[in-house]
């Protein structure tokens, strides 16, 4: 997994510019909730997705501490990626792209409902 760190780390800073230091310094915090994001996925892996949790003659069965983990640095990950200036094309599609071929400047009364 490590290799795999790696190398995304690399392909990151081939598509930034590296002399810009707050950029190399997105990539880096990227990097490290990427590598946070691996260690749940093992302990969830390990543990289950589940748990018991014991306190006294009761039980309770609760989604692993790691799942919520995992949603949080998910939005972490996605709003880093969306703040990095790519040089060499975004990883995140910016709204201009998404619009539909064909449909510049042609709308039809469809389109509104």
């Amino acid at each position: 997994m490590a290799e795999m760190i790696d190398q995304l780390k690399e392909q990151l800073l081939a598509r930034i510019d590296t002399d810009d230091l707050l950029e190399v310094d997105k990539v880096n915090r990227y990097i490290k909730l990427r590598e946070l994001d691996m260690a749940c996925n093992e302990a969830i892996e390990k543990e289950g997705a589940t748990i018991t949790i014991e306190n006294g003659s009761q039980r309770f069965i609760k989604a692993h501490p790691a799942m919520n983990e995992k949603s949080k640095l998910n939005s972490q990950m996605i709003a880093l990626e969306k703040s990095i200036n790519f040089i060499n094309g975004n990883l995140v599609p910016s709204p201009s792209s998404a619009s539909v071929e064909g449909k510049q400047g042609e709308y039809e009364p469809s389109d509104l409902i």
